[in-house]
């Protein structure tokens, strides 16, 4: 089925957001956003949520007072210049591994299927570590079901995680979390069929606004994309499978 197209979006953030700690409710915290900033959401709305904040609420932490780097952790330390329990934490959260670049970053298959720099670890100042949460797909169903509840709009959500791309520097945002829109949608000009991973363009879309390295503002709402409701989660647009 050929997806319904989009003309034209518009996007901000939820601001001033506070800063979430661990165990925090998000829902709440972006529910009494809404209402201190006088916003209301609106059916079709995509909610767009850092992963870190994600995380954070989740405890998701990691001391890397905790973490024994093996030898192969201590080599990758030496080659990339990433502290040596860091790497160990990459090595434990994935599958496979390679280097951009002779001294990095280093390119991981994430256990969960995603293909991430570091394997989605967040460094949280110098002492730990924010993992990616267990089940971002599940994650962004349950914001989404809290955030239906509280506002009573038919919104959607995705987890956007800040990554870099193994053939070029700098950021971009992809998803890797989503509840109430569909990952794929397909799209045909004249004899032309294409599946194109709209979650993630979602993603890039609001990482434009979303707070990026301290800017602070982890949660963005998208308005007027045309999108189709579903659950089926950003796991099922991946090559590679979750493993235990």
């Amino acid at each position: 089925m050929t997806a319904p197209s989009t003309s034209g979006f518009s996007a901000f953030a939820l601001e001033p957001f506070p800063t979430v700690q661990p165990g925090d409710d998000l829902a709440a915290a972006i529910t009494d956003v809404l209402t201190n900033t006088s916003t209301v959401l609106r059916d079709g709305d995509v909610v767009v949520v850092a992963s870190k904040v994600v995380s954070i609420a989740e405890q998701r932490y990691v001391d890397l007072a905790t973490i024994t780097p093996s030898p192969q952790a201590e080599e990758l330390s030496a080659r990339t210049g990433k502290p040596a329990s860091v790497v160990q934490l990459i090595l434990d959260n994935s599958t496979e591994h390679f280097l951009a670049t002779e001294r990095g970053p280093i390119i991981a298959r994430h256990t969960l299927g995603y293909q991430l720099t570091s394997a989605g670890i967040d460094r949280a100042g110098a002492d730990g570590a924010w993992l990616l949460p267990v089940d971002p797909d599940a994650s962004a169903r349950a914001l989404r079901d809290a955030l239906i509840t509280s506002t009573g709009a038919d919104v959607a959500v995705v987890i956007a995680d800040s990554d870099g791309r193994a053939d070029r520097r700098g950021a971009t945002c992809i998803s890797i979390g989503a509840a109430g829109v569909a990952p794929l949608r397909i799209t045909e000009h004249g004899d032309k069929r294409q599946q194109e991973t709209l979650t993630d363009m979602i993603a890039a879309a609001a990482g434009i606004i979303l707070g990026q390295r301290g800017r602070g503002a982890p949660v963005a709402v998208l308005r007027g994309i045309a999108i189709e409701h579903n659950d089926a989660g950003v796991a099922t647009m991946l090559h590679h499978a979750p493993r235990s």
